[in-house]
């Protein structure tokens, strides 16, 4: 059962890729099971406080890194984070870079994305409901500055425009696709990024993905081809950074005020169905989702 006084106050939600399965600096806090309308999340949260900001933090692939990211059940995991009452998402992901002028060890916003997986569940309007979100300006920009700022105050060199494009996974690319991916314009490449924002939009959050590089993928001849190896060593390397960032932007008790940017009233006048007697059974499976907006049935 969820804490009943853990939804009276909005969150920072923290997702952890490959690597970050905890929140150190976390305080007050508990891992605590919460039960989805789309299934099991990656794990349990941690519920608790970093500095000034309730926070709620998940593991994407689990404590014991059990799932690969074409096994994560992405809309769990967004809907988890719904149902503690998270408003603002900070992604956090090892990624390769396609850019000679990216190195291993570079911190990554990024704003915009191209999704290239084929096989995963990219929307809560899969039923008898439709929804149809903007998706032009995927991020939001009101928590990326503040993430800019903070990292600038800190000394950390981040850069704050890029295009990610996310593949299917598990395995890698070939070099060929990689080439491919460079001429699409794609400056870093994952596995992970998707649905996880368009999940966000839907549900109404703010969403920021916090890449750390950790390869060059395979395009560059003269660099060892990527490994599972060299990320999780390269990322483990640099991650006192995303940290340093994470801990001092909490610093702000207002990082959690309401967003002026439309984030988080992205469903308004979205839903083209008319709900009634005939999609009740929907409605309830997404009662976390439309609430806001709808009594349901």
């Amino acid at each position: 059962m969820v804490n009943i006084r853990m939804k009276k106050v909005s969150r920072l939600g923290i997702i952890g890729g490959s690597g970050v399965y905890d929140l150190p600096g976390i305080q007050n806090s508990d891992w605590i099971k919460i039960q989805t309308n789309f299934g099991e999340p990656s794990d349990k949260v941690l519920i608790g406080n970093l500095n000034n900001i309730p926070v709620a933090f998940l593991p994407r692939h689990g404590k014991n890194h059990q799932f690969s990211p074409s096994k994560i059940n992405y809309r769990a995991n967004i809907e988890a984070l719904k149902i503690c009452n998270v408003t603002k998402i900070i992604s956090v992901s090892a990624v390769g870079s396609l850019r000679k002028d990216l190195h291993p060890g570079t911190i990554v916003l990024s704003d915009q994305f191209i999704d290239n997986t084929k096989f995963r569940k990219n929307t809560f309007f899969d039923d008898d409901i439709t929804a149809h979100i903007s998706m032009s300006d995927p991020t939001c920009s009101n928590l990326k500055n503040e993430i800019v700022t903070i990292a600038k105050q800190s000394k950390i060199n981040v850069i704050d425009k890029s295009t990610y494009i996310c593949i299917e996974g598990p395995q890698f690319s070939t070099k060929s696709e990689s080439l491919l991916f460079q001429k699409w314009g794609a400056d870093i490449i994952g596995m992970t990024a998707m649905p996880e924002v368009k999940l966000s939009r839907e549900a109404e959050m703010c969403y920021v993905n916090l890449s750390l590089i950790t390869d060059f993928d395979c395009w560059k001849v003269e660099e060892e081809p990527v490994s599972a190896k060299i990320v999780i060593q390269n990322f483990k390397k640099n991650l006192k950074q995303i940290h340093s960032i994470i801990t001092n932007l909490t610093n702000n008790k207002n990082l959690i005020n309401k967003c002026t940017k439309g984030c988080q009233n992205s469903l308004e006048n979205s839903i083209t169905t008319k709900l009634n007697n005939n999609n009740k059974i929907t409605q309830k499976k997404l009662i976390n989702i439309i609430k806001k907006y709808y009594n349901v049935i």
